[in-house]
């Protein structure tokens, strides 16, 4: 299989940049794979599991919202915060979701229905992690 070069950059390191086989990208508009070769385009990340393929072992990296280039030279991605499974302090990512929970009601408007699509898109992540931690 084919590979290419992928980075991601996030405010405090660099948490991955060497070649892969495949990225499956959580995107805002939709979950995307990148292959090499790929179609050059830009995306909006979502909060979501970020998989990396090399060699046929797969990395999980949570990823917090950011921006993904794809061009000739590979994938980058300019993630919020990207965090791997093996560094999430899960009990810490839980109590974050309840501050979240317990900040609604100061909400309103559009700042309410944006705070109710991260909130979402956390428990989101929070379940597919209770569904890896049980495969």
């Amino acid at each position: 299989m084919a590979t290419f070069h992928f980075d991601l950059v996030s405010p405090e390191k660099i948490a991955f940049s060497g070649e892969v086989d495949q990225v499956d990208v959580p995107g805002q508009e939709g979950d995307f794979g990148v292959l090499a070769g790929h179609a050059p385009f830009v995306a909006t990340l979502r909060p979501g599991i970020l998989t990396v393929t090399t060699g046929g072992t797969q990395q999980k990296i949570i990823v917090l919202g950011g921006l993904a280039e794809i061009s000739e030279k590979g994938l980058t991605i300019l993630a919020d915060v990207a965090t791997s499974l093996k560094e999430l302090d899960q009990t810490a990512f839980a109590t974050e979701i309840s501050g979240m929970e317990a900040k609604l009601n100061e909400k309103q408007g559009d700042e309410l229905d944006r705070a109710i699509e991260r909130l979402d898109h956390f428990k989101t992540i929070q379940q597919q992690l209770n569904t890896t931690a049980l495969h």
